[in-house]
């Protein structure tokens, strides 16, 4: 499975694309750092973002897209952005008909490092060991990215099972429900 991961932020929004399958070490494929400019107005900043990760959907063919879920933060000047930033990559994964899925920052944390409560440090340094990479991805919103694909492609496997499994039961209720109605027509 090839996941584009993004850790959204109006400033910096990492993007990292892996490939793997959950179980197994995953191979790194690429990763960026979109940045737009805090002196541009709100609009053009987050048309920027979009492009940029429509490119990126383009040309990288994911097959799924993971984005970190906005959590509370502080400053509300930066929760708006990272919200702003999260829903434009939501919009282009949804826009290019790729599944989607999202998780805390403690999830990815988990899934990455066997801790929730991890710092920033150990996170990347796990990237840097899980990839197999010479070096750290630099800044840390790459490493960030790159730990949500990963995250994905170990969790996700299991989740997009577990909701194929709830849905062919819920058909199979509808099917048992639409049956037992003629059953009952029948019989009237």
């Amino acid at each position: 499975m090839r996941v584009l991961g993004v850790d959204p932020g109006l400033t910096r929004c990492g993007v990292g694309v892996v490939e793997g399958v959950p179980g197994r070490p995953c191979t790194l494929v690429a990763y960026y750092v979109v940045y737009t400019d805090p002196e541009d107005a709100l609009p053009l900043r987050l048309l920027h973002l979009d492009r940029s990760l429509t490119d990126l959907i383009a040309e990288h063919r994911p097959q799924s897209v993971a984005v970190e879920r906005v959590f509370s933060q502080h400053n509300v000047r930066t929760v708006m952005g990272t919200a702003q930033a999260g829903a434009v990559a939501v919009l282009a994964a949804a826009r290019a008909g790729l599944p989607l899925e999202l998780y805390t920052p403690s999830e990815v944390k988990a899934a990455v490092t066997g801790s929730g409560q991890a710092g920033k440090a150990q996170v990347t340094a796990m990237v840097t060991r899980l990839l197999g990479l010479d070096a750290p991805p630099r800044p840390a919103d790459a490493a960030d990215a790159l730990a949500l694909a990963v995250c994905h492609v170990w969790r996700g496997g299991t989740r997009a099972k577990l909701s194929a499994a709830a849905e062919r039961l819920a058909a199979a209720e509808r099917a048992a429900r639409g049956k037992g109605a003629r059953r009952r027509a029948e019989l009237e």
